[in-house]
C-alpha cells in the first residue's frame, strides 16, 4: 500500500507476501493495494505465481511471510471467517452437482454461505439463466455452467469478488453481458480482482493491471501507464496516393528514431511515442495525398510480452 492511498480506500492489501514450496518460491515479496470499487486485472504466464497469490488472498493458502488483508480483515486472523461472507469467488474450474437444477444449485450454495434463499432466483436472472433454472445442471453447456458459477459468487452481495478465468466457455455476447454486470457492481462499490489469459478482453475493461513474473509483481498501473513505462513504439498507418507515398517517406524518415515499411495502399510508420505528433504533422502536411491515418497503440499483449521477455 502506498502512503498516498488512504487505508479505508483499499479493499485488498498485500505487504511483503511470499509463499515457498520447498525450494520453489512461488510468490516472492508482493506488495499490492487494490482500491475499493475498481476492477483490477492480474496477468502472468503459467507459473508466474498469480494463482498462488489468489489462493492466499482467499485464505486458502497460508503465506510463508507477509500479510494480506481483504475488506480490512487479516486473512489469517480470527475475524476472517465472518469476513468471508462478504467475499465472492469463482474458481477457474467450476465443479457443480449434475443432478441438481440451476435454482437448487444456488440454494445449496446460499445455505453454505448463509445468504438469503430469496436471492437465488434474482441472481439466476441476473446471469441470464432464468430460462434454465429448473433444468438439471447435467444438461447445461460449458458457458451455462460458467454463468451458474458466477451466480454463486454473487450470492450474499459480496463486497469483494475474486474471479479466476471467469469467461471460459462464454460466447461474445455473454462476455459483453458479464462485463456490463461487473461495471454495475463496481458502481455499487464492489471491488473485483480478475485473472484472465485473454488479454485483449481485459485491455479496455479493467481499471488497473498487475503483471506477475517469477513470483514477483513486475508492474502495476493502467494500460496507458504500463505502455508508457515500457516506452513501446507506436505504429501509424497512412493510406496514401502513389505520389504521396514517396513524399511521405522522405518526410518521416528525416525524424529521429522513425522507420517505415510498405503497407497495403500506403505506409506503416513505427515511431517513438515522443515523435507521434511530429509524424502526424509531417503526414498531414501532404493534404489530399493522404486518404486515411490510423494510430495503433501497443496492445496489452505487446506490453505483457515485453515484460515477460
Amino acid at each position: 500500500m502506498t502512503s498516498t492511498t488512504p487505508a479505508n480506500d483499499v479493499a485488498v492489501a498485500a505487504r511483503g507476501v511470499a509463499k515457498q514450496f520447498g525450494r520453489l518460491k512461488a510468490v516472492d515479496g508482493v506488495d499490492l493495494a487494490v482500491h475499493r470499487g475498481e476492477i483490477f486485472g492480474l496477468i502472468g504466464h503459467n507459473g508466474a505465481g498469480k494463482s498462488t497469490l489468489f489462493k492466499m488472498m482467499l485464505g486458502l493458502l497460508v503465506p510463508s511471510s507477509g500479510q494480506i488483508q481483504v475488506d480490512g480483515v487479516d486473512v489469517q486472523g480470527p475475524d476472517f471467517r465472518a469476513a468471508r461472507r462478504r467475499i465472492g469467488y469463482l474458481p477457474e474450474h467450476v465443479v457443480l452437482y449434475d443432478n441438481l437444477n440451476g435454482l437448487e444449485t444456488l440454494q445449496f450454495f446460499a445455505q453454505l454461505k448463509g445468504a438469503p434463499l430469496a436471492q437465488c432466483q434474482p441472481v439466476l436472472e441476473q446471469v441470464g439463466l432464468k430460462h434454465a433454472g429448473s433444468r438439471p445442471v447435467r444438461e447445461y453447456s460449458k458457458g451455462m455452467r460458467q454463468r451458474l458459477g458466477f451466480a454463486q459468487a454473487l450470492l450474499g452481495n459480496p463486497q469483494v469478488l475474486f474471479l479466476d478465468e471467469p469467461t471460459n466457455g462464454l460466447d461474445p455476447q455473454a462476455i459483453r453481458d458479464f462485463y456490463t454486470t461487473l461495471r454495475g457492481l463496481c458502481a455499487q462499490g464492489v471491488t473485483i480482482v480478475i485473472t484472465s489469459h485473454i488479454l485483449a478482453e481485459l485491455q479496455e475493461r479493467v481499471d488497473r493491471l498487475g503483471i506477475m513474473a517469477n513470483g514477483r509483481l513486475q508492474a502495476v498501473g493502467t494500460v496507458a501507464a504500463l505502455r508508457a513505462q515500457m516506452d513501446m513504439p507506436l505504429v501509424i498507418v497512412a493510406q496514401l496516393s502513389a505520389q504521396g507515398l514517396v513524399a511521405a517517406q522522405q518526410k518521416v524518415l528525416r525524424l529521429p528514431g522513425v522507420t517505415c515499411t510498405s503497407a497495403p495502399g500506403g505506409l506503416s510508420v513505427q515511431c517513438p511515442r515522443e515523435r507521434k505528433v511530429d509524424v502526424l504533422a509531417a503526414l498531414s502536411s501532404l493534404g489530399s495525398e493522404v486518404h486515411d491515418l490510423q494510430v495503433q497503440e501497443p496492445s496489452l499483449e505487446d506490453v505483457f510480452l515485453g515484460w515477460k521477455e
